[in-house]
């Protein structure tokens, strides 16, 4: 439970963090052209907010967890006083004059932003007069134009107000890489440094591979990082794999469908370092606390089995869940012999120390003005890795792999570290510019999309259609949306 709050509350915070920067750089253009904002928030607040807050005759007026400012219309009368329905029967709206309304109503004072926070921790919005948007706000479109509003704009301005957000997300992982690099560099772990070797998942086993080898080249290019070897293979599609076994160097071919093979094994940990079985801590009630284990104890056999590579090891211990299993250790130099129980996990109930305490690793350093251009690279190659790996969610087995806000959780550590948690931010709004940029409407690309076209053609789309077009997009997101976090929901209860 506390390793899932731990992420939650990372999730959240790195969430709203990008979500409010986001909404801000729409916000930021909106202003710089004279268009009003009528509401910005951080989090979603349907019925009512935690906070609202609003400039009103030059005074801040703040109002705590209350309902929310109604929609400023009324039914619309005829002459003689009835209703107005339209076409279809249904009951016609208007606005309210703000000459009408009451001085402590808020709605008196359009002019000025109301600023709050919801109760739904889901993203945020920033809502522009005269857009049509999420709100579906058809009584304020059924109106006349007004000058502060975004559709009496012209295209030049309009443009930079939708892609403001998109913009911001970008630059701001920019600034974050180059701020981490700078704060904590750059470290990893050559591929020539593993001394046991890469330990592959069962699908890159049955294609060639073997535990223990190391790969030198891939299509003929030196290969340095781990995570290289997964952008080479399932994202650019690359096949021929030199690699160094047992002291030979040898070649393996993989077939054209391999991308699509390992994306429908729903493998996770594809490529791994092989490295010893060595105790970091030992969990206080465990079966390796009765066996008298202790920190920096070092295993190298099972059952007569001679074996000190964690994950053999951990193979082992799995095939013998609830058994009483003989270990062999070693602790200062001494071989020792200790019988344990097994538990239901297949775990002993130690920490392990990490592969990156045995090997030497590269550390790259970067000074203030040489982390700016590295984190703008950064940026851009996080960018272009990320549109290469997009195209495989349109097959079926990487439409399998889509995932919700449970599958982002899992991105962050088990525990709060702020340089994983600074890079998964940049990571995320990577991501959120590219998503928020696709041609959907609905989406800021939809918008871009109308746009272009209007200024092509010399013609705006009928308001009508946009609204259509809007209610589809959003139909369009929802459904992604459950099916993600419905496929995050399946895992974890069937797999």
């Amino acid at each position: 439970m506390e390793i899932f709050l731990i992420r939650a509350l990372q999730l959240i915070l790195s969430l709203s963090i990008l979500v409010v920067l986001h909404e801000f750089g729409h916000f930021a253009f909106a202003r710089l052209f004279k268009v009003r904002v009528e509401k910005f928030y951080m989090f979603f607040n349907p019925n009512f907010s935690l906070i609202r807050a609003k400039k009103i005759n030059g005074k801040w007026v703040f109002k705590y967890f209350s309902k929310n400012v109604p929609a400023n219309e009324r039914p619309k009368m005829d002459a003689e006083g009835d209703p107005v329905r339209d076409a279809k029967g249904r009951q016609v709206m208007e606005a309210i004059p703000p000459a009408e309304l009451a001085d402590d109503d808020w709605r008196k004072y359009p002019e000025t932003t109301e600023w709050g926070i919801g109760w739904l921790p889901l993203g945020g919005y920033c809502k522009i007069s005269g857009m049509i948007d999420e709100s579906m706000d058809s009584t304020q479109m059924a109106q006349e134009p007004q000058p502060w509003e975004y559709r009496a704009r012209p295209v030049w301005q309009r443009l930079p107000i939708i892609i403001g957000g998109v913009l911001v997300n970008f630059i701001l992982a920019m600034v974050i890489y180059s701020a981490v690099l700078f704060t904590w560099g750059k470290e990893y772990l050559p591929l020539a440094n593993t001394k046991y070797g890469l330990q592959f998942s069962q699908t890159l086993l049955e294609n060639g591979f073997k535990n223990g080898d190391n790969i030198i080249s891939i299509d003929g290019e030196a290969v340095e990082q781990r995570s290289d070897i997964i952008e080479d293979l399932l994202i650019d599609g690359k096949q021929n794999v030199t690699l160094l076994r047992n002291g030979q160097e040898m070649n393996i071919q993989l077939p054209d469908d391999f991308a699509q093979k390992v994306l429908a094994s729903e493998e996770v940990d594809l490529v791994s370092v092989r490295f010893p079985f060595v105790i970091g801590e030992v969990s206080a009630g465990s079966p390796a606390e009765e066996a008298k284990l202790q920190k920096g104890d070092s295993i190298v056999g099972i059952n007569g089995k001679q074996l000190f590579i964690f994950q053999d090891i951990a193979a082992e211990l799995n095939a013998s869940k609830n058994s009483e299993v003989e270990i062999l250790f070693v602790r200062d130099g001494q071989l020792m012999q200790s019988q344990l129980q097994v538990n239901e996990n297949g775990k002993l109930g130690v920490g392990i120390r990490q592969a990156f305490e045995y090997f030497p690793t590269k550390r790259v350093e970067y000074g203030f003005f040489e982390a700016i251009p590295a984190g703008i690279s950064l940026g851009w190659e996080t960018l272009a890795s990320y549109i290469k790996q997009f195209k495989l969610v349109f097959s079926k087995e990487g439409a399998k792999q889509l995932g919700g806000f449970g599958s982002i959780g899992k991105l962050f550590p088990p525990m709060w570290d702020w340089q994983t948690f600074w890079t998964m931010t940049a990571f995320l709004s990577v991501i959120l510019a590219f998503m928020n940029f696709l041609p959907i409407p609905a989406l800021d690309g939809g918008y871009v999309l109308f746009l272009l076209y209007e200024m092509f053609s010399g013609r705006k789309p009928n308001d009508k259609f946009l609204e259509y077009a809007q209610t589809a997009g959003m139909m369009l997101l929802l459904a992604l949306l459950i099916f993600a976090n419905g496929n995050d929901i399946f895992r974890a209860i069937f797999k």
